[in-house]
């Protein structure tokens, strides 16, 4: 009954905030993406938990996705610089308090995102809070080469060759059916090359870690990389793999 009132007492900005955490992010990627301080975002969750008497901000978020129907809003395809996903070159620019959980207003520092186009599609997005601790910012995860999965590694390492070197329709043939489900070859070319006049050439990629998000039947495989791009040097890729018809198949990425 308390979580029940819990729901009704939180503000647009706590839920939008809620389900961006739903998704996997912490509150640091949360404040990026829209273009607000972690404090704000910290006080916010610290909200949202006293009105949910719950003490973990994943927990808040959890409770939150399951009384909205169990399936968040996916995004609409194309996020890319710091433009919002879809936003046309002259449209004004979206208020905070009403932006939706996948697109933000414009803002000036935003972190390389790419090609993810939809990043956490809804199984990845029920299951990322449980997985990841609560915090306020997780740093990046050291490496730990002993526990990859050859399998997802190979499937992995291969996509990205596609990607590396333009193949823009080779790449998108072997995502999985959730990401071609809510994309066309067209939008994943039209993000994709603007992702790499942005970047530049791929110069090296190192391996970070891997992760396993457990969920029925097979869970879901996040792998990240410290990446040498052109004019990006620093970056960190996180590709996001799903199990279907017996083989590991890519549904999102990040660079940032």
């Amino acid at each position: 009954m308390a979580v029940k009132e819990g729901f009704g007492a939180l503000t647009e900005k706590e839920k939008q905030t809620l389900r961006l955490i739903v998704r996997g992010h912490d509150a640091k990627s949360v404040a990026r993406s829209l273009g607000l301080s972690v404090h704000t975002i910290n006080e916010r969750l610290r909200d949202a938990r006293r009105k949910m008497a719950v003490s973990s901000s994943r927990e808040a978020a959890r409770l939150l996705f399951e009384s909205e129907g169990g399936q968040p809003t996916p995004p609409i395809p194309e996020l890319f610089g710091d433009r919002g996903i879809g936003e046309a070159a002259g449209d004004v620019a979206m208020d905070q308090g009403m932006a939706s959980i996948s697109g933000a207003r414009r803002i000036t520092r935003h972190p390389w995102i790419v090609i993810g186009v939809l990043l956490m599609t809804f199984a990845l997005g029920l299951l990322a809070f449980v997985a990841m601790p609560q915090a306020a910012s997780s740093p990046p995860a050291a490496p730990v080469a002993a526990a990859a999965n050859p399998e997802v590694m190979d499937a992995t390492r291969q996509w990205l060759a596609l990607i590396d070197h333009d193949r823009w329709d080779d790449s998108y043939r072997v995502t999985g059916s959730s990401f071609r489900k809510m994309n066309t070859v067209q939008v994943w070319t039209d993000v994709s090359e603007k992702m790499r006049a942005s970047l530049g050439a791929m110069m090296s990629r190192t391996f970070l870690s891997e992760e396993n998000l457990p969920a029925p039947p097979y869970g879901y495989e996040v792998v990240k990389f410290r990446a040498h791009y052109a004019n990006k040097p620093d970056a960190v890729e996180t590709v996001t793999l799903e199990r279907e018809d017996g083989a590991w198949h890519v549904v999102g990425m990040i660079i940032e």
